[in-house]
């Protein structure tokens, strides 16, 4: 009985694959070529956990098919290689001959140069005597200096290809382009990318077909619709969350995965189950680029561009993808998107935590306080719930404590919008976590309110803006207002984070207006 897997490269044996035919032919088409005279050098590019791996192994199944012993087909793995910075050349070169009887059966002597690891290609001195396909896994996980010289190498073999049986060449990695830290530019523009895609909508609905057709229990198509839109088609996210939902929480396997279940899961998901990809995620994602990640989370409109090394970097590593806008006249853009909502919602749960952490030292409300004026209204009111937040901050500073110290701050050095939006969220949790749910929503570039709140029949929903200017009051006011009337709302809030403390100031600029028929309320807060 087949199963879903998402613990390295798939078998279709044991587990329900989508087999992707026309990638595995286009990869095969690049580096076949022309059979005589030689295939193509490229990278094979994606985030981890996508199917690199077995995309690869897939390929080397259908050379030997379709070109029986005319060529040889090798995969080597990096993985796991460790070299010593000091000595990594010569330590790389002290592993070739491990590698190549891993790779190939053939002992080899040791390497003493790169020369002698040139001449292991070479058509009359070679190890070879037929054309080779090469697959190397794992390739930029080499330290950048190996990479380079390697790629060096590669270049000059396909250059001089007439003299060597290197035939077609595939390093694999999260990278598209290699050898770019050579002070001589890329050494390695010989090369193609084929970058390996999410699944399609229509493949995850194929992966959970296999599983209904072979179990015979049912999954209803809202809960593999949500599956996909929760991971855009991500396959290790994907497969994860197939084994959560016929395994691990499937209790009723006599009635159909319904929607109950997928609700079941993907909060478990968020809350209590582990995940490697998306582990890996969150540590690239607090890496030397933070900054950018947590201010994605209240910017809509950040452009995207590949050669930005901080989005290049995220991109790479699948925390963030592109999504195309046209502004008013007609002209395309293109900006920053959270590689899927669940890979956004995990990322702000983990952050979160780091930049709230022990900045909630004490009580979030009196404890004698019922809340009773911001309850018992139709609506939540949400502008009594921030004069309670408000008060939070004060009782913080005359105990000395600054929630706000070496936080992310703008070039105008004023403390990032973000800052103020996870802090606020954490302080909800603690304030009427039992009572209620606080959700993010986060910005699609249509101007959505950031945070939810819903109680038993009740909702109120709140924006967290940076204060910039008198304008951007006035903007923000007309944004929340549509907003709120698409939901069906006649009030929303605005908190509006203030760089003073002066209570004269705060006062201004707190107000309360008719916007597009409904009642809108800024509620200026002071940090510093």
């Amino acid at each position: 009985m087949r199963q879903f897997h998402s613990y390295g490269p798939v078998n279709e044996k044991q587990h329900f694959v989508v087999k992707r035919d026309e990638l595995i032919e286009h990869c095969l088409n690049n580096l076949v070529g022309d059979p005589e005279q030689g295939g193509h050098f490229f990278t094979i590019w994606a985030p981890r956990q996508t199917g690199k791996t077995w995309l690869m192994r897939q390929v080397k199944a259908q050379i030997q098919q379709h070109y029986g012993d005319k060529f040889i087909v090798g995969m080597m793995s990096m993985q796991g290689i460790v070299l010593d910075k000091d000595t990594y050349e010569d330590h790389f070169l002290s592993q070739v001959p491990r590698i190549f009887w891993e790779s190939f059966r053939i002992e080899i002597p040791l390497p003493t140069s790169w020369n002698h690891w040139i001449d292991l290609f070479d058509k009359d001195k070679g190890i070879f005597k037929k054309p080779l396909i090469l697959f190397i896994d794992e390739f930029d996980s080499l330290p950048p200096k190996i990479i380079d010289r390697l790629v060096t190498l590669f270049r000059d073999m396909y250059l001089k290809r007439e003299s060597y049986l290197l035939h077609g060449l595939a390093l694999i990695g999260v990278r598209a382009v290699l050898g770019v830290e050579s002070d001589r530019g890329s050494p390695f523009n010989i090369q193609r990318s084929l970058h390996v895609p999410n699944f399609t909508k229509a493949e995850v609905i194929d992966l959970y077909q296999q599983y209904h057709h072979e179990i015979h229990q049912k999954i209803d198509p809202i809960v593999v619709e949500s599956v996909y839109d929760a991971t855009r088609g991500q396959p290790g996210l994907v497969c994860w969350f197939g084994e959560l939902l016929t395994e691990k929480y499937n209790i009723h396997q006599d009635k159909p995965i319904d929607l109950q279940c997928w609700n079941e899961v993907f909060n478990a998901a968020l809350c209590r189950e582990w995940n490697n990809t998306i582990l890996n995620l969150v540590k690239k994602a607090k890496g030397e680029y933070a900054n950018y990640v947590i201010e994605l989370f209240t910017q809509s409109n950040i452009p995207f561009s590949i050669w930005q090394e901080w989005c290049s970097y995220l991109y790479l590593n699948g925390i963030i993808d592109q999504q195309e806008i046209v502004d008013s006249n007609g002209k395309k853009n293109y900006v920053c998107r959270f590689a899927s909502p669940f890979v956004q919602q995990c990322l702000y749960a983990s952050l979160t935590n780091d930049l709230t952490g022990d900045r909630l030292p004490i009580l979030a409300l009196d404890p004698l306080d019922d809340l009773s004026d911001v309850f018992n209204a139709q609506e939540l009111n949400m502008p009594a719930l921030l004069e309670r937040y408000k008060s939070y901050l004060k009782r913080l500073k005359a105990k000395g404590l600054n929630p706000w110290k070496e936080q992310p701050r703008r070039s105008d050095m004023h403390i990032t919008e973000a800052v103020g939006h996870f802090h606020l969220y954490a302080w909800l949790h603690h304030a009427i976590g039992r009572r209620c749910v606080i959700s993010p929503e986060f910005p699609t570039g249509n101007g959505k309110v950031d945070l939810h709140i819903r109680c038993i029949d009740k909702r109120g929903i709140i924006e967290v803006k940076s204060f910039t200017d008198l304008a951007q009051i006035q903007e923000s006011i007309a944004q929340a207002s549509v907003y709120a009337k698409q939901m069906g709302l006649t009030t929303v809030t605005i908190a509006m984070f203030t760089p003073v403390e002066d209570e004269t100031v705060l006062a201004k600029l707190s107000r309360e207006v008719i916007s597009n028929t409904v009642r809108v309320i800024v509620v200026a807060i002071g940090w510093y």
